[in-house]
């Protein structure tokens, strides 16, 4: 009886072990102090490669690829939710003493959810364009509640309307689009593959469930120290005021502003670079 109990166990740990990594596939590269990064929305881990190879030196780096992105296969609802638990899970099933986040957009999102939500769980926390709630960046008003109501982001139809994009020219078009966030064709080219790649059902919800979150409040319960890096939206001066705005209740935070487009870690990396390695001392 007590081997039939301890087996018992022993594959309630496996299988426990697997549901908690089911909302992210991860890679882990490298040596020294743990660090997460979160790819953005429909991105694959490999985003980070380049940040990867500047770090692994001094950083286990644990690169995630958000479940339904990039290839990685999807899961049901509600899935930014089940990322974040799934997040704080892997922290505290792999024993990593307080690992930095790093995010980019929705990763930054992400970062900002999971760091709030266990704040004695983290270390610092690294925001690449990344805010907590982008509905509000053009409207400080907006709320959650106003947003759900919103007949724009009903999910049958958010659906719907993404699995009816035809998938000849697929690509090319979504490049062309993407050269408004990255100055690089062979970078835009490769965003739009894994947005092909990526399941179009969690494309439409995890659009929904970040423009139906609200952060700005949650992010007072941050402890430690956060870099916030912004792009240009329209000048300088409107970044560091719609940033400011969106983190007005974090205490421990650093804002800057890069002269880039939103794929900072592609447009100004040695920036990017140099930003990083001075908040990380």
């Amino acid at each position: 009886m007590k081997k039939v109990l301890t087996l018992v166990l022993a594959l309630f740990t496996i299988a426990t072990a697997f549901a908690q990594q089911k909302a992210f596939q991860v890679q882990v590269i490298g040596k020294g102090k743990p660090l997460l990064l979160i790819p953005g929305y429909s991105c694959s881990g490999e985003v980070w490669k380049e940040t990867v190879d500047h770090l692994k030196n001094r950083y286990e780096c644990h690169v995630l690829t958000i479940a339904g992105f990039a290839g990685a296969p999807a899961i049901d609802t509600p899935i930014l939710e089940s990322v974040k638990n799934d997040i704080i899970g892997y922290v505290k099933q792999h024993k990593l003493k307080k690992p930095v986040l790093m995010g980019h957009s929705l990763g930054a999102f992400m970062s900002l959810w999971v760091s709030s939500e266990a704040p004695d769980l983290f270390g610092k926390v690294i925001c690449v364009d990344g805010v907590p709630f982008v509905s509000a960046m053009g409207d400080p008003s907006m709320t959650a509640e106003t947003m759900k109501k919103s007949p724009y982001l009903n999910p049958e139809q958010v659906v719907k309307n993404f699995e009816s994009l035809p998938a000849e020219g697929f690509i090319d078009r979504t490049a062309l689009a993407m050269k408004a966030q990255v100055e690089d064709s062979i970078r835009a080219r490769q965003i739009a593959t894994w947005q092909f790649n990526s399941d179009r059902k969690t494309l439409g919800l995890t659009l929904i469930e970040m423009s139906t979150t609200d952060l700005r409040e949650q992010v007072a319960k941050i402890k430690q120290p956060v870099l916030v890096l912004g792009s240009i939206y329209k000048t300088k001066e409107d970044s560091q005021r719609i940033l400011t705005e969106q983190y007005s209740k974090l205490q421990h935070k650093t804002i800057h502003i890069a002269d880039s487009k939103h794929f900072i870690i592609y447009d100004q990396p040695q920036w990017f670079y140099a930003e990083v390695d001075a908040f990380l001392k």
